[in-house]
């Protein structure tokens, strides 16, 4: 971490701990996990944003990356990562790479990282940036985040950091019995709600609402 970051990473932080508390009555989470709290601490936001940005990069709102995509808030990034519980064994799935810095905060966590992104500039330069920081536990993929990645699957978590209207099957699919899968489920840019999905060891699905959220929308799907 750059030291000439470290004062603005704390008072996010502290400020990602206060709207943990402020939505709660939502989120049924009061704090974060410390080894997420931690993870966010690690990875140096302002890495993943671009240079013309890097003063707002602990600014606790989402900011442009090119391509009509975002950074996510990084309370959204810390309560999502925070949801699907990634333990040190676990391999997990992330769909919409995007600067790369959800994988980076999951790599922290998880034993490994499989992360797509249906743009392939925007892929690429997220695998750079992971490489140079020195994240070997991420593989990135060029793809359609709709249809996940079967050739690793099950996953332990699955974590989508766009919006579409409905789940996409073969996520549910893909997702481990005892996993978890956080996804902003909702039309483009409005009424849209963070959902949690947990699959039971006998593959039950059991859904609930989390958080109102606005994300860019997935893109892609069956044709």
């Amino acid at each position: 971490m750059d030291s000439a970051f470290d004062q603005e990473l704390e008072a996010l932080l502290a400020e990602i701990a206060a709207e943990m508390q402020d939505t709660q009555h939502w989120t049924g989470r009061a704090r974060l996990d410390r080894r997420v709290i931690e993870a966010l601490r690690r990875v140096p936001r302002h890495v993943f944003v671009p240079d013309d940005l890097r003063g707002s990069a602990y600014a606790n709102h989402p900011l442009p990356i090119g391509h009509g995509q975002t950074i996510s808030q990084p309370y959204v990034v810390a309560l999502m990562t925070d949801l699907v519980r990634p333990r040190a064994d676990d391999v997990v799935l992330e769909i919409g790479t995007g600067s790369g810095y959800q994988a980076a905060v999951l790599a922290c966590l998880a034993k490994r990282v499989y992360t797509m992104e249906i743009v392939a500039e925007l892929a690429e330069l997220a695998r750079e940036r992971l490489h140079r920081l020195g994240h070997d536990n991420i593989e990135v993929a060029v793809g359609d985040g709709h249809f996940g990645w079967p050739a690793h699957a099950p996953y332990d978590a699955i974590v989508v950091t766009a919006a579409t209207p409905a789940i996409p099957p073969a996520l549910l699919d893909q997702l481990k019995p005892g996993g978890r899968l956080v996804i902003p489920v909702g039309p483009p840019c409005s009424d849209q709600e963070l959902r949690l999905v947990a699959k039971d060891a006998l593959g039950m699905i059991v859904e609930r609402g989390v958080l109102p959220v606005v994300f860019v929308p997935l893109v892609g799907g069956p044709a």
